[in-house]
């Protein structure tokens, strides 16, 4: 390992495993270590016996569940939004080549509503997503079907870039809310544009200039169009795939990979730059730069700072969730009003279907920014939503993000993940990465590999 390298990685999480990917095809030499025994870090998806052994070490595996063949069961529930900026560069990349995809089968949102003499009570509502599923919606009362319906028209016609598309809406100027009261939309409305449609963690964004989220909302609308279910797709066999794939790009590119590996030092030169590693066993690795997840850094000053924890429940069913038309594969947002909280709780639901469980099991995951000294209490509610649950795994845990995101020590941290359902904002936070270390934004049609091989 005594060799110089361009880029050192620690962690094999999906972040990491991508940008060891992209920097590997400029290039760049790279080694990436791992003190786990298997790809993808907080990412990671495991078998039957490593979950246990990760949450409840002392109970023996129940035998209704099988082999650990029939599980791959993520640790972190994400689903990957079809025109976002991951699936462009898994395309092109390649690496999508290596994975199988399923669309997710639904996209639905929370609202509490009341018994009548017409409707029973329900809480889960298809997310409409054009103007013709909004006049259809329950979700919305008569006079806010047209409303909504002639807010997703103006999107769908809306350019960022063309002043004739605006009608008379500067997006630049005004705020989101300036848009929305203009179209008169009620509350109800605004939550699920807002949470399910523009996919924000909060109502922070209504303040903001109104582009952004009419970006956001429009390709959501595009994004759905490809498939008609939802935008969201998901790889069979779960998410460990996806590290797992760049990591095959990294090593074809000429990279290298050590698991169970683990780093004890970092060396730095005269100037308090970074410049190598040490391992537990002795061995050392010479850098320009590294790259880590904050698992890495706890014992540096400086490098990262806590900001807030996450509640992840996941759930064993033997049966879909209940209002979701018996489906094998969704998303669920509550927004935050519903439940009176700052930040909104999301339900991913995967099957059989995906090779993730044993034949006619389920996964249930939910997931929630903790605001409370009671994290389970917070997530009472969405739990119920599930129905009968078999067989509860729960983890806190803490969010960290970069105390600088141009560190002068070369160390560069990727943010934990966040509570959402999706990989947008962690997308995101790896595209920063490669922004300030290369100076410039990734080129997203410079990616096509030119190896035949992978």
């Amino acid at each position: 390992m005594n060799e110089h390298y361009d880029v050192i990685i620690l962690g094999t999480g999906l972040k990491e495993c991508i940008l060891s990917g992209l920097l590997s095809h400029y290039g760049k030499k790279i080694l990436v270590l791992d003190r786990n025994p298997y790809y993808g870090g907080e990412t990671a998806s495991l078998n039957l016996t490593n979950l246990y052994n990760t949450f409840k070490p002392n109970e023996k595996i129940p035998s209704k569940y099988g082999e650990n063949r029939h599980w791959n069961v993520d640790l972190i529930p994400k689903f990957i939004l079809v025109g976002g900026n991951l699936v462009k560069i898994l395309k092109k990349t390649r690496v999508t080549n290596y994975l199988e995809w399923l669309v997710v089968e639904g996209s639905y949102v929370y609202q509490h509503q009341k018994k009548s003499l017409l409707f029973s009570e329900k809480f889960i509502h298809k997310v409409p997503a054009t103007d013709m599923e909004a006049l259809v919606s329950p979700l919305l009362s008569l006079m806010e079907k047209n409303r909504c319906k002639n807010f997703y028209q103006y999107v769908s016609e809306w350019d960022g870039s063309n002043p004739n598309t605006w009608d008379n809406l500067n997006p630049f100027k005004l705020s989101m809310l300036d848009i929305y009261k203009y179209f008169n939309l009620c509350q109800l409305t605004i939550d699920f544009l807002g949470h399910a449609v523009a996919l924000y963690l909060n109502d922070d964004y209504l303040k903001e200039p109104a582009y952004k989220t009419l970006e956001r909302i429009k390709l959501y609308m595009q994004s759905i169009s490809t498939f008609g279910k939802s935008p969201f797709i998901y790889p069979l066999y779960g998410l460990g795939g996806i590290p797992e794939g760049f990591s095959r790009m990294c090593a074809i590119n000429g990279g290298t990979f050590m698991l169970n590996k683990n780093v004890n030092e970092f060396l730095f030169n005269t100037n308090g730059q970074v410049n190598g590693i040490k391992s537990t066993d002795g061995e050392v690795a010479y850098c320009d730069k590294i790259i880590c997840d904050p698992s890495y850094v706890m014992h540096l000053k400086n490098k990262i700072k806590k900001n807030g924890q996450v509640i992840r429940c996941i759930c064993i069913l033997s049966n879909p969730i209940p209002e979701t038309n018996d489906i094998n594969s969704c998303q669920i947002i509550i927004p935050q009003n519903q439940l009176n909280r700052k930040s909104d709780i999301y339900i991913n639901l995967v099957s059989f279907q995906h090779g993730v469980t044993l034949k006619g099991k389920y996964i249930a995951i939910v997931s929630a920014t903790v605001e409370t000294n009671n994290p389970l209490k917070e997530i009472e509610k969405p739990l119920e939503l599930l129905g009968n649950i078999e067989e509860k795994f729960v983890k806190i845990s803490d969010i960290y993000v970069a105390i600088t995101n141009k560190p002068a020590d070369n160390i560069f941290v990727t943010s934990s993940y966040d509570a959402t359902s999706h990989f947008e904002t962690a997308t995101n936070d790896l595209l920063e990465i490669w922004e300030n270390i290369y100076g410039q934004k990734l080129n997203f049609d410079d990616l096509n590999t030119k190896n035949d091989e992978f």
